[in-house]
């Protein structure tokens, strides 16, 4: 894999809620200096994110809902308004998972429509292509669960399907990656996401059908790789 194409297939993260400015600044520095697709920080730094990345082609992603993705839908389309408002180009937003294993699928739909809506609509985005990822949190589910909700994310306009927050003990894995290439659209992305440190789980999930690598590790991935 080449130089650019694996920067380009990072979201350079920091999610952690002790992240201080400084920190951001040293995310935004390091996308700056390895390209990768995006920064991925909490709401409170997107505007600063966006400032320190004007003029690159790298773009500003923050979550919604995170990381339960049990605020109500109103919430986390207010929250992807006011982010898009802020800087924001790409939005990960938590599918609704109690509502998922409780077969109220009809909920979960609305509730990724929600932010689907609030990303694409009216004149907070307009003139931008606002990415609307779903973050389904796999660990949590069952193969069949997982494979409604890729589902669902699809039917309501989503971008990619992520694999996971992080934050909820498992992360991701090559199984999950194929089985959510495997029951999507060609064009559907795949963010897998969760305990990615090393050159070796990036390629590996890459190679398994992943768009995108969601980690903190972006810059040791990218110097074990070449140097």
């Amino acid at each position: 894999m080449k130089h650019e194409e694996l920067a380009k297939s990072i979201d350079h993260t920091n999610l952690n809620p002790d992240a201080t400015v400084k920190d951001i600044e040293r995310l935004c520095e390091e996308a700056r200096k390895h390209n990768f697709a995006s920064v991925c920080v909490n709401p409170f730094y997107v505007n600063i994110a966006h400032r320190l990345l004007r003029g690159s082609t790298i773009k500003v992603c923050t979550v919604a809902g995170f990381p339960l993705g049990a605020t109500t839908s109103g919430a986390k389309a207010h929250e992807t308004r006011e982010a898009i408002e802020l800087g924001a180009d790409e939005i990960d937003m938590v599918m609704n998972i109690g509502a998922l294993r409780s077969g109220l699928y009809d909920e979960v739909y609305n509730d990724v429509r929600a932010v689907v809506d609030a990303a694409r609509l009216g004149e907070v985005g307009a003139g931008r292509d606002i990415i609307v990822k779903v973050i389904i949190e796999c660990g949590l589910l069952t193969d069949e669960q997982k494979i409604r909700a890729a589902h669902i994310v699809q039917e309501a306009g989503g971008d990619f399907v992520k694999t996971s927050t992080g934050f909820a003990g498992s992360g991701a894995t090559i199984e999950d990656v194929e089985l959510i290439k495997s029951n999507v659209s060609f064009d559907m992305g795949i963010k897998a996401s969760g305990g990615i440190k090393t050159a070796a789980q990036a390629t590996a999930l890459l190679n398994a059908g992943a768009s995108r690598i969601g980690t903190s590790s972006g810059v040791r991935i990218m110097e074990e790789a070449f140097g």
